[in-house]
């Protein structure tokens, strides 16, 4: 009998986020995103060793900074060069709850040529990650080197 290498519920590929503090990041998502909380594990200190949420249909894995393992959040690093696409049945509303949250707008919702509806976001404990939110439903139309 093969044995399924990927744990039930979870995709090949899935997020791990350091962050300076990864419980008011489990809020923020929850509130905005409609995250459900599955696991928290605390360190000795009371910091988050490893925690994991689910939005939609796909896990992240997160936890709190650990310098002397050398995990360090974008806060330290001073940005991050990443960012995690949430597709939404409703962009606006979600973008609006995500602000109203205390998420930050980097980029307004807007209509986008390739066809999304989509904005980016900056979480309020100041993760330097981007999130964005698209509905697609309309054709891809446009100059393609403006992308």
């Amino acid at each position: 009998m093969a044995v399924n290498f990927i744990p039930d519920g979870y995709h090949t590929a899935t997020p791990y986020l350091i962050l300076k503090d990864a419980a008011a990041a489990i809020q923020l998502y929850t509130q905005a995103f409609g995250a459900t909380e599955l696991m928290r594990l605390p360190d000795d200190s009371g910091n988050i060793g490893h925690a994991e949420i689910r939005i939609g249909d796909s896990v992240i894995m997160l936890a709190d900074e650990a310098p002397d393992w050398g995990n360090h959040g974008p806060r330290s690093l001073g940005g991050t060069p990443v960012s995690i696409m949430l597709y939404v049945e409703d962009a606006d509303t979600t973008f609006n709850r995500a602000v109203e949250a205390g998420a930050k707008a980097l980029r307004p919702m807007e209509d986008k040529f390739y066809g999304d509806r989509a904005g980016t976001l900056e979480g309020s404990v100041r993760p330097s990650m981007a999130h964005r939110h698209a509905h697609r439903g309309a054709d891809v139309r446009g100059d393609t080197a403006a992308f």
